[in-house]
C-alpha cells in the first residue's frame, strides 16, 4: 500500500492498491480542492472505516450520501483539551486530605485504647482483691453477669441505629459511658460501705457455704462488677462498633490498606504508655501520709483521666464530621457492600462443621484458644492476688504487665511478616499453642510442685509463688502478643482456599458456635471445678490436665490443617498457573492493516483518505 505522504509528494503517480484494481492517471488524480495538508490532519488519519468508504483493495467506489462530512476528534487529544485537577498537596508523601482523616482517627484510636488499658488493669484489681472476693467470682461474672449484659446492649443498640443518626447514635452511646466511669470513681467507690450488702452477702455465704464464693461475691461488690461489665463493653463497643465503623465510612480502601496496620502499631504504643501511667497513680500511695485510703484516690486520677479521653474522643468526632467530612476536596469512600453473611442456626452450624473436615479443624483453634487462656488467666490472677494482697500493690503490677505485653505485642508483629514469609502458614500457626503449652507447663508446676525448688529459688531472692507469678505473667504476655501478630492473621488466612458457600458458611458457623464456647468454655469449666472441689486453688491440679489436653488437640488441629490448606493453597496456585498460560498462549487477533480509500466528494471530485 502506497502510503499518503507519497500521493501527495506526487499528485500524478498511478495508485497500486492491490493486484486487483488498477486505476489510470485522470481517475485518481488529487481534487485541486483537496490540500495536502488535509491529507495528514489527524482528523481524516483518526476516522473509522464505514460503508461510506470505498476500499481500493476490493476494487470498489461508494458515494456518500450525506453531504455534511463528519468529524471526529481522538480520545487523547480530548483528554488532553479536558482541564486536569490539581495535583493535592502532600507531606510526607501523603495528600493532605487524606492526613486530614488518618490523624483524627489515629488520635481517636490512641485515647479508646489508652482509656481501655487503664480499665482492664482497673476492673480486675477491683473484683479480685475486694474484701469478700476473690480469682474465683471471674468465671461467673463472665458467663453470668457480662454476658447478659452484652447481648441486651446489642439488642438495645440495633434498635437505637434505626431510629437516630449517625452522629446522634454515637454519643448516645458514649456519653453513658463516660458519665458511669466518672460517677464510679467520685461517687459510687467512696460510698461503698454504704450499698454494698455486706451483711446479706455474709448470711447467704454461711448458708450456702464456701464454694459458692464467687456468685456471693457478685451480689457483695454489685458495683465493682457493673464496672467490669461496662470496662469489658468498653473494648467491644467502643472499639468494634464505634470507632471502626467510624473509620470504615469515611475512609477509602487504598487508605485504608495503608493505614490501618499503623492504627494496630499505635495501639500497642497507647498499651505501653496507659500502663505507665497505671503505674504511677498506683504507686502515689507511698507519697501519702497514714490513714489515706491510697487506692481512692489513685481510682479517682485515673478515672478522671478516663473522662478527659472519653470527651477529647467526642470532641474529635465532632470535628471530623463539622470540619472535615465537608471539605469537597476530601476523597470519598468507596467500600463496597459487603456481601451478607448469611445468618446461621445452632442446628444449621452444627451440620456445617460436621460436615467438613478443614472447618472442624479450624474450629478446634478457635475453640482451644479461647479456653487454654481462660484456665490460665484466672488461676494466676489468683495468685496474683496471694503475692499482692493490696490494691496499689496489685495494680501497679497490672501497669507493668500492660507495659510488657504492649512491647511484646509491637515486636512480635514486626516479626509476624518474616516468620509467615520464612516458615509458612504452619510454622506460624503453631507459635501460639507452643507458646501457651511451654509457659503453661511451667506455672502449673511451679503451683504443684514449687516446694522442692524453694532453696534454689531463694537463692534469687523469689519464693514458688512469685516465681509462679511471674511466669504466669510471662505465659499472658508472650499468648496475647501471639494471638495478635500470629494466631489472627492465621485464622483469618485459613478461609481463603475455601470456596465462596463454605467460607461464608463456615465463617458463620465458627461465629455461632465457637466464639461463645471458647469465650465461657473456660469460665464453666472452672465454675464446675469450683463448685466440685470447694475452691480454685483445690482445682489446680485439674485445671493444669484439660489444659495440656486442649493445647495438644490444638497442636493437632494445627498440623492436620497445615496440610489441608497447603494442598488448598497449591491447588489454587495451579489454577491461577493454569488460566495465566491459556491467557498467555491465546492467539492475539491481528489489527487490520490501514488501506488507503477513494472517497467521491460532494462537488463530484475524488480523494483519498486512510
Amino acid at each position: 500500500m502506497e502510503s499518503l505522504a507519497l500521493l501527495t509528494a506526487k499528485p500524478g503517480l498511478t495508485l497500486r492498491a492491490g493486484p486487483r484494481l488498477r486505476a489510470t492517471r485522470a481517475s485518481l488524480s488529487l481534487s485541486p480542492t483537496s490540500s495536502p495538508a488535509a491529507l495528514h490532519s489527524p482528523l481524516l488519519a483518526s476516522r473509522a472505516r464505514t460503508s461510506h468508504d470505498a476500499v481500493l483493495g476490493y476494487g470498489l467506489l461508494k458515494r456518500r450520501p450525506t453531504p455534511t462530512p463528519s468529524v471526529s476528534c481522538s480520545a487523547a487529544a480530548a483528554a488532553a483539551a479536558l482541564p486536569q485537577p490539581p495535583e493535592p498537596k502532600k507531606f510526607l508523601g501523603v495528600g493532605l486530605p487524606t492526613l486530614k482523616k488518618i490523624i483524627p482517627l489515629g488520635l481517636m484510636f490512641f485515647c479508646i485504647l489508652f482509656n481501655y488499658t487503664i480499665l482492664r488493669d482497673t476492673k480486675d484489681v477491683l473484683v479480685v482483691t475486694a474484701k469478700g472476693s476473690s480469682a474465683e467470682i471471674i468465671p461467673f461474672l463472665k458467663t453470668w453477669v457480662n454476658l447478659p449484659m452484652a447481648i441486651g446492649f446489642m439488642l438495645a443498640y440495633s434498635k437505637l441505629s434505626d431510629v437516630l443518626s449517625r452522629e446522634a447514635l454515637f454519643y448516645t452511646v458514649i456519653f453513658p459511658f463516660i458519665a458511669f466511669f466518672g460517677l464510679f470513681g467520685f461517687v459510687l467507690y467512696p460510698l461503698r460501705d454504704l450499698i454494698h450488702p455486706t451483711a446479706l452477702a455474709d448470711r447467704l455465704l454461711a448458708a450456702l457455704g464456701p464454694s459458692f464464693l464467687g456468685p456471693v461475691a457478685i451480689l457483695r461488690i454489685w458495683s465493682f462488677c457493673l464496672f467490669y461489665v461496662m470496662a469489658e463493653l468498653w473494648g467491644s463497643v467502643v472499639v468494634s462498633v464505634l470507632f471502626w465503623g467510624f473509620a470504615n465510612q469515611i475512609t477509602t480502601v487504598d487508605e485504608a490498606k495503608e493505614f490501618y496496620p499503623l492504627f494496630g502499631l499505635g495501639a500497642n504504643i497507647a498499651l505501653i504508655f496507659s500502663g505507665r501511667t497505671v503505674k504511677y497513680f498506683s504507686n502515689l500511695r507511698k507519697t501519702m501520709a497514714p490513714g489515706v485510703d491510697g487506692w481512692e484516690v489513685s481510682l479517682k486520677g485515673m478515672m478522671g483521666i478516663v473522662v478527659l479521653l472519653g470527651l477529647v474522643i467526642s470532641s474529635i468526632y465532632w470535628a471530623v464530621n463539622k470540619l472535615v467530612l465537608n471539605d469537597p476536596s476530601l476523597p470519598k469512600s468507596d467500600h463496597k457492600k459487603k456481601k451478607k453473611k448469611p445468618k446461621l442456626s445452632m442446628k444449621e452450624s452444627m451440620k456445617v462443621l460436621v460436615s467438613s473436615k478443614y472447618v472442624r479443624d479450624l474450629a478446634t483453634l478457635v475453640v482451644a484458644y479461647g479456653i487454654s487462656i481462660n484456665l490460665v488467666e484466672v488461676t494466676w490472677k489468683s495468685k496474683l492476688k496471694a503475692q499482692f494482697p493490696s490494691p496499689n500493690e496489685y495494680s501497679s503490677f497490672m501497669g507493668d504487665f500492660s507495659t510488657a505485653t504492649g512491647i511484646a505485642t509491637f515486636t512480635m508483629m514486626l516479626l509476624g511478616r518474616i516468620i509467615f514469609q520464612k516458615f509458612g502458614w504452619g510454622v506460624a500457626a503453631m507459635i501460639t499453642p507452643t507458646v501457651l503449652l511451654v509457659t503453661g507447663v511451667g506455672f502449673f508446676s511451679l503451683l504443684l510442685f514449687g516446694q522442692p525448688l524453694t532453696p534454689m529459688l531463694a537463692t534469687m531472692g523469689m519464693t514458688p509463688l512469685l516465681a509462679a507469678v511471674y511466669v504466669g505473667a510471662l505465659q499472658n504476655i508472650f499468648s496475647k502478643s501471639a494471638k495478635y501478630s500470629l494466631f489472627d492473621p492465621c485464622k483469618e488466612m485459613a478461609y481463603i482456599p475455601l470456596d465462596g458457600d463454605m467460607k461464608l458458611k463456615g465463617k458463620a458457623a465458627i461465629d455461632v458456635v465457637c466464639n461463645p464456647l471458647g469465650k465461657s468454655g473456660g469460665a464453666l469449666i472452672q465454675q464446675f471445678l469450683i463448685l466440685i472441689f470447694g475452691s480454685l486453688a483445690n482445682s489446680t491440679p485439674y485445671l493444669g490436665g484439660i489444659l495440656l489436653v486442649i493445647v495438644l488437640a490444638w497442636l493437632g488441629a494445627a498440623r492436620s490443617l497445615d496440610k489441608q490448606f497447603s494442598s488448598l493453597a497449591k491447588e489454587d496456585l495451579r489454577k491461577d498457573m493454569s488460566e495465566k498460560e491459556k491467557a498467555e498462549t491465546m492467539p492475539l487477533k491481528e489489527p487490520e492493516a490501514a488501506t488507503d480509500v477513494l472517497v467521491e466528494q460532494p462537488n463530484g471530485t475524488t480523494g483519498t483518505e486512510s
